[in-house]
């Protein structure tokens, strides 16, 4: 009963009007809205009012919550639903917004395998039990914005909570068959190694070295890198490309180049 009352309260949400004055922002604030195809933002207009509904949604650090900060970043965060079965994040209960980057307590990799404790200066964070994305305003409206860059901290959090739905932390996602889960373990295990190696020998990387740290953050480098820079992406890494274009059923390769006709 309470999946059937949560599917209709979620259906009567998507169906809503999209305030005109929320879709000028996404305009406005999301340039790889106007890419999408006509039906995607459409779509994506759907789940943006489902997440908005169902989130808390907080400000820090004197931060006051207008609509443009928490529809930028839903719009971000929703992109990665388009097209799949899903349950909005479910581990997700509060979207907690900080103005800027902000300090926290944490670890850090002195070399070795030797960790110590230090304050870490943040654009975003989240864990599995956490129950919580946490966001600096500034980097999520820039990610947004700069679209071509591959730094997108609001993909890059989301796609840990899609990580965490597979109930580890390993870079692996929910995925439907036992063929895919060998498929993405082997190439997607292999261009972690990769870019593991050049890190370790300082060779350049087209990818983020930040993905060498471990599995998780490959999958969630490599989510930025798909939807920002996907034509690089594919060129040089055909397999990576068709792994995450079969799980995200999407292909940003082929998006359009800025129209927003039929949404």
């Amino acid at each position: 009963m309470l999946s059937f009352l949560k599917s209709r309260r979620r259906a009567r949400l998507r169906a809503a009007p999209f305030p005109s004055e929320w879709k000028g922002l996404i305009e406005r604030n999301v340039p790889l809205f106007s890419r999408l195809p006509a039906a995607d933002r459409t779509e994506l207009l759907g789940h943006i009012q489902v997440l908005l509904a169902e989130k808390h949604w907080e400000g820090a650090g004197g931060l006051e919550l207008t609509d443009e900060i928490r529809v930028t970043i839903a719009a971000q965060a929703c992109v990665l639903l388009l097209h799949r079965e899903h349950d909005y994040y479910p581990r997700v209960t509060t979207i907690l917004v900080y103005p800027s980057t902000y300090v926290a307590a944490g670890e850090r990799h002195i070399g070795g395998g030797i960790w110590e404790d230090a304050e870490e200066v943040r654009l975003g964070h989240t864990q599995q039990q956490l129950g919580a994305i946490v966001l600096a305003w500034d980097a999520a409206l820039h990610g947004s914005r700069v679209y071509d860059d591959g730094q997108n901290v609001v993909l890059h959090e989301f796609a840990h909570q899609l990580d965490f739905e597979g109930d580890s932390t390993d870079g692996t996602p929910l995925l439907e068959t036992r063929q895919q889960y060998v498929s993405w373990a082997r190439v997607l295990g292999a261009e972690y190694q990769r870019l593991r190696r050049l890190d370790a020998t300082g060779e350049s990387s087209f990818l983020d070295k930040y993905g060498a740290t471990n599995p998780a953050e490959f999958f969630a480098v490599v989510t930025e890198f798909f939807f920002e820079r996907p034509v690089e992406l594919r060129a040089g890494y055909p397999s990576l490309y068709a792994e995450l274009k079969g799980y995200y059923r999407q292909d940003p390769a082929e998006f359009g180049s800025g129209t927003t006709e039929g949404a």
